[in-house]
């Protein structure tokens, strides 16, 4: 007799959870879409010599310690992609996405849209695929 309130109860927590799930991924969207707005407004095409990659916490990363202060708390203890780029006389450490980051050879002068320190694609040179 006492079974049915057990099933409306987890009834309503399944669906509070579900309704919660939907509600933060839609959340999520609208900022990854507002990022990637930012990241094609401020975006530059430049030419980078890629030294080194890898996937490594970006605390590892020689990267500013104001710029890891805006990254995510989620960001900070998993493993990203991270670049090591010369670009003009300097070497830096920049992010990328992982598909991105598959795509980039390594040892070799690429043309990449750089935005800060984030690499944002790779520009395909005329006559070469």
């Amino acid at each position: 007799m006492k079974w049915w309130i057990l099933y409306i109860i987890l009834g309503v927590v399944i669906a509070a959870i579900v309704a919660g799930y939907f509600f933060l991924k839609k959340r999520m969207e609208k900022k990854v879409s507002l990022q990637k707005d930012l990241v094609d407004q401020h975006k530059i095409v430049t030419s980078i010599l890629i030294l080194e990659k890898r996937m490594d916490k970006v605390n590892n990363a020689n990267i500013p310690k104001s710029v890891i202060a805006q990254i995510p708390k989620i960001y900070k203890f998993r493993k990203v992609p991270i670049v090591k780029a010369k670009i003009g006389p300097q070497v830096m450490d920049l992010l990328c996405d992982e598909e991105i980051f598959n795509k980039l050879p390594e040892r070799k002068s690429v043309n990449v849209e750089l935005a800060g320190i984030f690499i944002a694609g790779i520009k395909q040179q005329k006559g070469k695929k």
